[in-house]
């Protein structure tokens, strides 16, 4: 089976996390071939991919100004040669399904289009043609999957084939959990969108729990596009006073080994798709608090059970739950081990059979 994975780039990122994860995991099938194109050049890539996969940056035509039109000129050209075209395409995230499909159906190209976020969601300045996609455009597409169960309404309103694909975790559950963990809290994700990761109210909200417990500290992992989003949350974090108290740690390769040390987890995002992150923390006995926001957490998390789930950006509640978590060791562990013991269905080799099934279904429904 040849297999093409469509993704703008492979910088840091959770889609990109997930077309490099799942690319990996099909490569191991002898039987595919696997290619993974990406429309812009980068210096250096954050997630490194199976030798046996093969890498292709499309050379996108310099005369066309609109970088849309440019990136889908140059997938055509790419395509244009019959031996290049593949069985299927698995594209990612909106504005790349919209030129993927339409250069799938140019070609007669199976395609199966990748959300990775609620149809509420739209980047910033990006609105009007990601409402186009979802209800025109989407329909042409073989099947578009979705994280959770949430979106499946809307998108069949609009006549698009859906399907359920979670987000695999892309790391092996530890076994051994009995180490002495660091007093610290974690949270992960692009600083750039720090109102979407909710970056801003945690740092509001924490102040007085870091006050008040001092030999704890918050750790922010990740990195943005500029220093705009580190410069507003250091200054936001000197005006709460808890400027010593945060870590910038910037763009972990291997975030478990932060995971495995630390002992609390916070996902204050306003929305999600399914975050990667939240499994990828409980896979490494983090205790586990988000708030349940539109969509995924309450996909993953059964309250006071595997992780504390709290009402949408309410920060009073969330503020009384972490401190409960940072005095309350033995809650910690509960739901360290819980989180562990529930993360089956997203171990990478059942979320590859999903993929193989479904790439088998449409590839065999001519």
């Amino acid at each position: 089976m040849k297999i093409d994975f469509i993704i703008s780039a492979l910088s840091s990122g959770g889609a990109e996390r997930v077309a490099a994860i799942v690319a990996n995991s099909l490569a191991k099938n002898y039987e595919h071939e696997i290619s993974v194109i990406t429309f812009y050049e980068e210096k250096e890539e954050d997630y490194h991919l199976d030798p046996a996969i093969k890498r292709i940056k499309l050379s996108n035509p310099k005369f066309v100004p609109n970088p849309a039109l440019k990136n889908m000129f140059g997938l055509i050209k790419y395509y244009k040669f019959k031996e290049n075209r593949p069985d299927i395409i698995i594209s990612f995230i909106t504005l790349t399904n919209l030129i993927s499909i339409i250069v799938a159906k140019l070609f007669s190209i199976k395609i199966i289009a990748q959300e990775h976020n609620s149809h509420l969601r739209y980047m910033e300045g990006r609105k009007k043609i990601s409402n186009f996609t979802k209800k025109h455009v989407y329909k042409m597409a073989n099947v578009v999957t979705l994280l959770t169960s949430f979106d499946i309404e809307f998108y069949n309103k609009h006549g698009v084939n859906t399907y359920v694909m979670p987000n695999p975790c892309s790391f092996t559950p530890i076994i051994d959990n009995k180490h002495k963990r660091e007093k610290s809290i974690l949270a992960v994700g692009n600083l750039t969108r720090f109102h979407h990761k909710g970056f801003d109210n945690l740092i509001k909200l924490i102040a007085p729990i870091l006050k008040k417990n001092p030999d704890w500290k918050l750790k922010i992992a990740g990195t943005g596009d500029g220093d705009v989003g580190l410069n507003y949350l250091k200054q936001l974090a000197k005006e709460n006073h808890i400027l010593d108290k945060i870590e910038f740690i910037g763009f972990i390769k291997n975030i478990a080994e932060v995971m495995i040390q630390s002992s609390i987890f916070i996902l204050p995002s306003r929305f999600e798709g399914l975050p990667m992150v939240l499994l990828e923390a409980m896979s490494q006995g983090m205790a586990c608090i988000a708030y349940d926001c539109k969509t995924g957490p309450s996909d993953i998390i059964e309250h006071n059970i595997n992780g504390l789930l709290i009402e949408d950006q309410n920060m009073i509640k969330m503020q009384h739950a972490l401190n409960e978590l940072i005095i309350n060791e033995s809650l910690r562990q509960k739901l360290s081990e819980n989180g562990i013991k529930s993360l089956d269905k997203y171990h990478i080799s059942n979320i590859t059979k999903r993929y193989e099934n479904l790439i088998l279904k449409i590839v065999n429904n001519s």
